[in-house]
């Protein structure tokens, strides 16, 4: 009986031994949004909240961001191991930096279009893109936007604006008070925005840029050239558990706005449900989307985007798409079925 009892007992501590070894060998990583904890970083909440990276043998500690800009360069510094952010700002650096050997690749497409968008009030008397001549425009100095406005304008044949900077909580007050006739910013974004500032959405105009021919790719989840080189299985891992989460938030988006709330309590959850949904509805559960396929995109596609950033941005060196973007850690086809049957 004392042997048996022994045996029992050290059966059991090898049995806690491994599984505190298995918790402890999670591969961790260190995520940077690129903006605040907001709606559509719901994509990202839930499956850290529901267990889905620790399955797959992930420690994922997702931060709220500042931009895309701040993302990439904190992932290009090894400060965070992946992050999320705007692939023509990833274009950017990366033929701005040609002497950085160690840039940050996007391995999945989330945003299928730019979220960039002209936003006007109807009583400015601006109704479509080629009414924006000659106006007065408005928006921080590196909003994506502002920075492919050319693009925009040659695609709708507008003429001269007038630009002015601000901070970014200044962008929709300047546009309500009338300092300025339109915005530049992403749709989710501003549209809100001007309803806090009391502006219905029956009175805005809206003027996405995948819609007036600018056919440009949005965020895309990025990694660290040393992930990459050192470990591509967790990059594999976490890409197939995100896939799992956002399944589940594009089927049932105001569920999956209680995991922002856990991680920041003042959001309010209505509009934050609302701010997904146009997310949802405008950049990523879309025709281009559903034709390309969750996560993936066109080379052709790419290759064109990669060019007019070239042009339009001015960048030291062209783009080479083949570097910016590297599909080969995608799951498979079955696991990137996340889009509602219609």
């Amino acid at each position: 009986m004392q042997t048996k009892r022994l045996f029992m007992q050290t059966v059991l501590a090898l049995g806690a031994c491994a599984s505190a070894t298995a918790a402890f060998a999670a591969t961790p990583i260190k995520f940077q949004l690129d903006w605040r904890f907001e709606g559509p970083s719901a994509l990202f909440l839930q499956p850290v909240a529901k267990g889905y990276f620790q399955a797959a043998g992930l420690n994922v500690v997702v931060d709220a961001g500042s931009g895309s800009g701040g993302a990439i360069q904190r992932v290009a510094s090894g400060s965070y191991d992946m992050g999320f952010a705007d692939m023509a700002a990833l274009m950017e650096f990366h033929a701005n930096n040609p002497e950085v050997k160690d840039k940050p690749v996007a391995v999945m497409m989330v945003y299928n279009s730019t979220p960039s968008s002209v936003l006007a009030l109807k009583k400015s008397g601006i109704a479509k893109p080629a009414d924006l001549t000659g106006k007065k425009m408005g928006a921080p100095v590196f909003d994506g936007g502002r920075r492919g406005f050319a693009l925009f304008a040659k695609a709708n044949k507008v003429g001269d604006v007038q630009w002015t900077s601000m901070d970014p909580p200044l962008r929709e007050t300047m546009l309500v008070r009338g300092d300025i006739d339109a915005i530049t910013g992403f749709s989710f974004t501003s549209l809100l925005n001007l309803e806090a500032r009391g502006v219905k959405a029956s009175d805005v105009v809206v003027m996405p840029f995948a819609d007036n021919g600018v056919k440009h790719y949005g965020n895309a989840i990025i990694a660290s050239a040393k992930m990459v080189r050192e470990n591509p299985e967790a990059i594999r891992a976490f890409l197939k558990a995100f896939a799992k989460g956002a399944k589940e938030v594009m089927a049932n988006p105001a569920a999956s706005i209680a995991y922002v709330k856990e991680r920041d309590g003042i959001v309010n959850p209505a509009m934050e449900t609302r701010r997904l949904q146009l997310a949802l509805d405008g950049v990523v559960n879309t025709s281009d989307a559903r034709a390309e396929g969750f996560g993936q995109i066109s080379t052709t596609r790419m290759a064109l985007m990669a060019s007019q950033v070239s042009d339009v941005y001015a960048t030291k060196t062209r783009v080479n798409p083949d570097l910016v973007w590297s599909g080969r850690f995608l799951p498979p086809v079955a696991d990137l079925d996340v889009f509602p049957k219609k």
